[in-house]
């Protein structure tokens, strides 16, 4: 089905497009139907091309180690998804499901390469539109990469969540114990030593009632403090998996090239021995 060039304006990628350039890639592309639970594309199937999604809900799926099924995303209303697959003209490498009665625009390499070729600005204009992606997402990663667990906590903590953190903080430290150790000794010498004026003679019941009072709110107020370490420290976990993920993804690219490194090195001796 022909797609009307008014439609395609609502693509991002597309919105640098001018009426003419519009009106060659709506020639060219074509508007999709798809019943609910139909599969679009599978992992591994041939990415000749991409879709945007114009109603309805898309689901990407992919496979991790664990042979698990993952949910990487769900493109909201004129996004685009499989565009590296089809740029690239390499197997999918995500499947693509469709959860409700859905439309989207098909666009393969040809409708580009038509495209392009009657107006050779329209790609420096989807490109433009790419970098912005680009730079949006490096943003993105380097802002996650950069954060600081101490200052995410803090600034989310409310104002009984510091209350308990100076009370925890305080509650564990030298300077409480020997305060309190001098506050104990001061009020048994002064019940003992007014004897029949004492306000609370031994065997001190009423300081009995304060140590027990004091117990009673101590405790809930550390583990309150307690429960927001332990927020701490499973942030700390997310952000270091996070990290090792990436280092270990980085090995391996440094791998790869030293592999391929050593093949041109083995291919460049075969050549120079083959010399006379």
């Amino acid at each position: 089905m022909a797609c009307d060039s008014m439609v395609l304006r609502q693509v991002a990628l597309f919105a640098l497009l001018d009426d003419e350039e519009l009106a060659v890639l709506a020639a060219q592309v074509e508007l999709k139907k798809f019943a609910p639970r139909q599969r679009i594309y599978k992992m591994g199937d041939d990415g000749g091309a991409a879709y945007v999604v114009l109603s309805g809900a898309v689901r990407l799926t992919t496979i991790d180690e664990d042979a698990q099924d993952v949910v990487l995303s769900e493109p909201a209303q004129g996004e685009f998804f499989g565009l590296a697959s089809m740029l690239a003209a390499t197997p999918h490498q995500t499947s693509a499901t469709a959860l409700e009665e859905s439309e989207c625009i098909e666009v393969d390499r040809h409708d580009i390469e038509v495209l392009v070729h009657s107006k050779p600005m329209a790609g420096l204009d989807m490109l433009t539109v790419l970098g912005k992606h680009i730079h949006a997402a490096q943003n993105l990663v380097r802002l996650r990469s950069m954060r600081n667990v101490n200052e995410l906590i803090e600034r989310e903590a409310t104002l009984g969540e510091r209350m308990a953190d100076a009370v925890a903080h305080f509650g564990g430290s030298w300077a409480f114990i020997i305060l309190f150790a001098v506050i104990l000794l001061v009020y048994t010498a002064m019940n003992v030593g007014l004897a029949q004026r004492a306000w609370d003679p031994y065997p001190f019941i009423l300081l009995n009632l304060f140590l027990s009072m004091l117990a009673a709110i101590q405790a809930p107020v550390i583990m309150m403090s307690q429960n927001r370490q332990d927020s701490k420290d499973r942030l700390r976990s997310e952000l270091d998996f996070d990290v090792n993920r990436r280092a270990e993804m980085e090995i391996r690219d440094l791998g790869r090239k030293l592999n391929l490194l050593v093949d041109k090195v083995d291919d460049l001796e075969e050549q120079l021995r083959g010399k006379p």
